[in-house]
């Protein structure tokens, strides 16, 4: 097996910080104190891979875009694809171009790669896409889930399962590349674009297509507005994520919500709106719950789309979880990917989803 492995440095970079993207964003999450995570991810999924498949050959992209953690993971690349002429980036930001380069080498001369395993989001996906349909290759490509939107179904569910599905994949189906206008998004619309029609590995651990329908909410908004009154004068911080099912339990207690962002809910008021990490850690007590709606299609709890819910907001919050019966019904399993492989696993087994004004069901994040 030859893999082509290509890191997109700065994907993911503005979620924490509040910016809902990073395309164009870069310099702003930088000044916001944003820091990479495009790298871990692709470190963890490389030492997967280096465990699973250690006979695998590997190609990849000059730093800052592959190269040394290929090597760190313990492969020796089979060739270093050079995008940059020699001249690297004097920062971690590349473009568009760069990828294309990267990929088109990959799929073309004498040795190609068997398969394209990038690191990013949907913007990459997008672009890692657009360059296979030009060279009219069929080689699949795969992605490890960095980015702050992840919208298309060419994702693993984690960088772990990135690797495990490259080392062991017998076929490929055709499967939508989707990115979003991230201006709209920040304002809280979603207008998905389809960018690419790509092969993709068929395996158990890819993610579907997010479902932008959740059902009726209403009775269920109601009923959780209603306890969080109940608590009022009690200091408690309800750190409300975003989507349209939380949005609504928003509305039901009387502020218009940030409908892709997160709100702190103390006492009867809003004491952070659209908050970054840092905002939501500060406004942070004693008592603290986090309230969220898992991702319709999907099933992620965390790691798709709240970024801003990190893992330091995680462990000092109690989990409660919403959805209409409908989202629930179009998803087997809910699902995390914080980060943290530790809180990952905490956060696995059967846990209490609220589904109506009293009712609740019993489903497994795995």
């Amino acid at each position: 097996m030859h893999v082509g492995f290509v890191v997109n440095p700065v994907a993911g970079m503005g979620g924490r910080v509040g910016l809902k993207g990073t395309d164009g964003k870069v310099a702003e999450a930088v000044a916001r104190g944003a820091e990479p995570r495009a790298p871990d991810r692709a470190r963890r999924a490389l030492e997967r891979l280096a465990a699973v498949a250690p006979e695998a050959r590997v190609s990849t992209a000059a730093d800052p875009m592959g190269e040394r953690l290929v090597r760190k993971a313990g492969f020796e690349p089979v060739r270093v694809v050079d995008p940059f002429d020699g001249a690297a980036p004097d920062t971690t930001e590349t473009t568009a171009e760069h990828t294309a380069c990267v990929v088109e080498a990959f799929v073309g001369g004498d040795d190609p790669v068997d398969l394209v395993l990038f690191v990013g989001g949907d913007g990459t996906a997008a672009d890692v896409g657009a360059a296979l349909e030009r060279t009219d290759a069929e080689t699949p490509m795969l992605g490890v889930p960095a980015g702050v939107k992840v919208y298309s179904s060419v994702f693993a569910v984690s960088p772990e399962d990135a690797a495990e599905v490259a080392a062991s994949f017998s076929r490929t189906e055709r499967r939508e590349v989707v990115d979003i206008d991230e201006d709209a998004y920040r304002e809280g619309e979603v207008h998905p674009e389809l960018r690419a029609v790509a092969r993709v590995p068929v395996a158990d651990d890819l993610q579907s297509s997010k479902q932008t329908a959740s059902g009726t909410v209403e009775s269920l908004a109601e009923g959780v507005a209603a306890d969080i009154r109940e608590r009022e004068g009690e200091g408690v911080a309800f750190v409300l994520g975003p989507g349209s099912t939380v949005g609504e339990i928003k509305a039901e207690l009387g502020f218009e919500p940030s409908p892709i962002g997160v709100d702190v809910w103390r006492d009867g008021a809003v004491v952070v709106r659209d908050g970054t990490e840092a905002e939501i850690l500060d406004a942070l007590g004693e008592e603290n719950v986090i309230v969220v709606s898992p991702i319709g299609g999907q099933g992620f709890v965390f790691g798709r789309g709240n970024p801003q819910l990190s893992p330091a907001v995680i462990r000092r919050c109690d989990l409660r979880i919403v959805a209409s019966r409908t989202k629930l019904d179009d998803v087997r399993a809910l699902r995390v990917d914080t980060d943290d492989p530790d809180l990952d696993a905490e956060l696995a087994g059967w846990v209490r989803v609220r589904v109506g004004k009293f009712e609740t069901r019993m489903m497994k994040i795995v």
